[in-house]
């Protein structure tokens, strides 16, 4: 567990998404949850030294399902925007591991068996303010990377957790994005808002602003070869094309090519399918 500012905490070392705690007087409040029992068990059993109140709410970035398959498991009530609460209002009540290879991170994991989704309890629509103590802790819909997308700040110690709205150093993931609206939210970053800020990356925990450049550019260039393509009539099929040159743009590790890969392939398939080609013009939103 890493310090970011006083009373700030995360963690990387779980397999899936960067995780956070902010301690407050009247308890802790988490960002996302591993999607693991045992790693949920693990993260839970870590809080215990942090102090603050008995309290214990959880707030879920997006719908994605490597941050919330595992929120049961930390038997707290959970926070997310509307949209969010809408993409679980059309699961299934019961997860099961799927045929597609998407790229998220739950799938290399072992024992994954069926698990019952936990819808959040609280939502908001465009800002909501928690005042547990002296700092609000501010949540902001922030969409782009999906449609419920959203950040949490903690503007007195100039911290912000801005979930799949940066991924370093890795393919981000398409599938349910919208990459104009994506772009505008980062451009956010860049402004003086959040300048002097502490950016939190949901899948590499502390990042830069040359980061959210580097983000910004990857999404440019995709975009573009997506335009060129329904320029050309083509078909989400072709999008395989992008794959491998995409790819090239990330120093990845050997042990992860094939995922990263699989990620792209999956996102950049249904992007198109939705924005240019309207084979599956309701967002998928459950990946």
């Amino acid at each position: 567990m890493q310090a970011i500012a006083k009373d700030i905490y995360i963690e990387t070392h779980f397999p899936g998404v960067t995780l956070g705690v902010i301690i407050t007087p009247v308890g802790l409040i988490q960002i996302d949850a591993p999607p693991s029992i045992e790693d949920g068990r693990s993260w839970r059993a870590a809080q215990l030294g942090l102090g603050g109140g008995m309290e214990r709410v959880l707030i879920n970035l997006d719908a994605h399902a490597d941050r919330t398959m595992g929120v049961r498991n930390m038997e707290c009530t959970t926070i997310a925007h509307e949209k969010t609460a809408q993409v679980f209002r059309s699961r299934p009540g019961i997860f099961k591991a799927q045929s597609d290879e998407t790229g998220a991170d739950w799938e290399r994991l072992t024992g994954i068996g069926n698990i019952r989704w936990t819808p959040p309890e609280i939502t908001f629509t465009q800002q909501m303010t928690i005042h547990w103590g002296d700092a609000p802790v501010v949540l902001e819909s922030h969409p782009g990377p999906s449609t419920g997308a959203c950040w949490v700040s903690v503007p007195d110690d100039r911290v912000v957790f801005v979930g799949d709205a940066v991924v370093p150093n890795q393919p981000p993931f398409l599938a349910n994005a919208d990459i104009p609206t994506w772009l505008e939210t980062l451009k956010k970053l860049l402004s003086p808002t959040f300048r002097g800020y502490t950016i939190v990356s949901g899948r590499k925990g502390v990042v830069d602003l040359d980061d959210v450049r580097n983000q910004i550019k990857f999404l440019k260039k995709v975009d573009a070869r997506l335009v060129r393509m329904a320029g050309k009539k083509n078909l989400p099929e072709a999008t395989e094309h992008l794959v491998a040159a995409l790819t090239d743009e990330f120093e990845i590790p050997s042990a992860r090519k094939s995922q990263y890969h699989a990620r792209l392939r999956y996102g950049l398939f249904h992007y198109f399918s939705r924005h240019f080609h309207d084979l599956n013009p309701i967002p998928l939103e459950d990946q």
